[in-house]
């Protein structure tokens, strides 16, 4: 299998595969393709068009050349050929909760995915007390994810989300990174489950992968001018 990505600084919807594909010693090669711009005419958008029609990493491409695209529709197809690994948790009640929560995170929590753009090099707490200050959506938000993580976190006990690692905090992985970039004031157990998050693995060499690209694409960027 392949997995098609964009840069790892910047590209939440890639790393959520990715992480799970690597923290579950699943079998893949990884393809990576530049963000140089999203125009019709871009490399990225011609070097995507060969696989899928969609436009858009990740995609999961397997050796027939059948491609499943969106990083849900991956994460599912993806607990269904490996069953053993237990992507989901096993607990029907959690597994339920799981999915809830990844769903969520897909289809809400906007202005934080809006406003707190993942840039894994970049720290800026002072952006992010501006933000904070100026946004109710995201202050929104913010609790709201945190009220999230914390009563799944009290139910299973930890150290993850529901108990192991399972789909759902890769999901939330990309989200983890932005709370480090933009430090917003977190609840302690908050503060720890995104360090915990930030210490795994699969997580961290995402993260070594990305500060190694020193790859500064101006289009991506929303509160920096160069790179610091």
């Amino acid at each position: 299998m392949k997995l098609v990505i964009g840069n790892k600084n910047y590209s939440s919807w890639s790393m959520r595969p990715w992480v799970l594909m690597k923290h579950f010693g699943l079998p893949f090669e990884e393809v990576r393709v530049r963000f140089d711009s999203f125009e019709s005419d871009s490399n990225f958008k011609r070097t995507i068009a060969t696989w899928s029609g969609a436009g858009k990493v990740p995609l999961l491409v397997d050796d027939d050349g059948f491609v499943v695209w969106d990083s849900l529709a991956i994460a599912e197809t993806l607990a269904e050929r490996f069953p053993a690994a237990a992507l989901w948790p096993r607990d029907p009640h959690r597994r339920a909760r799981a999915r809830s929560l990844c769903a969520e995170m897909h289809s809400a929590l906007g202005a934080l995915r809006n406003h707190f753009a993942m840039n894994i090099e970049a720290r800026l707490p002072e952006v992010g007390a501006r933000l904070l200050a100026t946004e109710p959506g995201l202050r929104a938000d913010l609790e709201r994810l945190c009220g999230l993580w914390h009563d799944a976190l009290a139910d299973s006990g930890g150290p993850f989300l529901f108990g192991d690692f399972s789909i759902a905090d890769a999901f939330f992985a990309p989200v983890v990174m932005r709370l480090n970039t933009y430090a917003p004031p977190l609840p302690a157990d908050i503060a720890e489950y995104g360090r915990r998050i930030t210490a795994s693995p699969a997580v961290a060499a995402w993260i070594a992968d990305a500060l190694a690209e020193q790859d500064f694409i101006a289009h991506e960027e929303l509160y920096r001018s160069a790179r610091d």
